[in-house]
């Protein structure tokens, strides 16, 4: 497959290839790309490689793309990244920092890490560490006073690997099931 499909400057993407951090992405594998999510990411498997986390329920190319758009269109606050296989062009890593502002700390904003995803076939290479380093540094960059995440016990020896701290709990109450799963604006 051609090179030109994976050169970030040919791409439609989330936001700037300058706000990933270099250092991180000199530390991946040499057959492996570090990026933003760009529009036609769909089709490189990115539902794909989310659904070794959970359920991915898959509304089709053209919801996927409005989700898209909808996340860049609200400014300085989604940061979606992927790692790529440079032969296959198929994406083999994920993840998404999204800054909240706060009232708090100044008017400060704090970086809320989600959805951190790694290809079965790659994992073991250290991208999971590769991607949160990358994900914190856009966070720290953004100004923000502090970047979290929630991540099940079994992983909590993972993120204090990558210099996270456990802190606190979390809560979680999930909406009702509905038939519709678009989001109700």
């Amino acid at each position: 497959m051609s090179m030109t499909l994976t050169d970030p400057a040919s791409l439609d993407l989330m936001f700037p290839q300058e706000l990933i951090s270099p250092e991180v992405s000199a530390q991946l594998p040499s057959d492996l790309q570090m990026r933003p999510l760009a529009s036609t990411d769909y089709k490189r498997g990115h539902l794909d490689v989310l659904s070794v986390l959970s359920i991915v329920n898959d509304l089709g190319e053209v919801a996927w793309v409005n989700q898209f758009h909808a996340m860049r269109a609200t400014p300085s606050a989604y940061f979606s990244i992927v790692i790529l296989d440079k032969a296959s062009d198929k994406i083999v890593g994920v993840g998404t920092v999204f800054i909240e502002r706060k009232f708090l700390r100044g008017l400060g904003s704090v970086g809320h890490i989600e959805d951190i995803a790694v290809d079965k076939s790659q994992q073991g290479k250290k991208l999971g560490l590769r991607i949160i380093q990358a994900l914190t540094h856009i966070s720290e960059s953004s100004g923000c006073y502090k970047t979290i995440l929630n991540c099940s016990d079994a992983n909590i020896p993972f993120y204090q690997k990558c210099g996270y701290v456990k802190k606190e709990n979390e809560m979680a109450k999930y909406a009702p099931e509905r038939v519709n799963h678009a989001p109700r604006l």
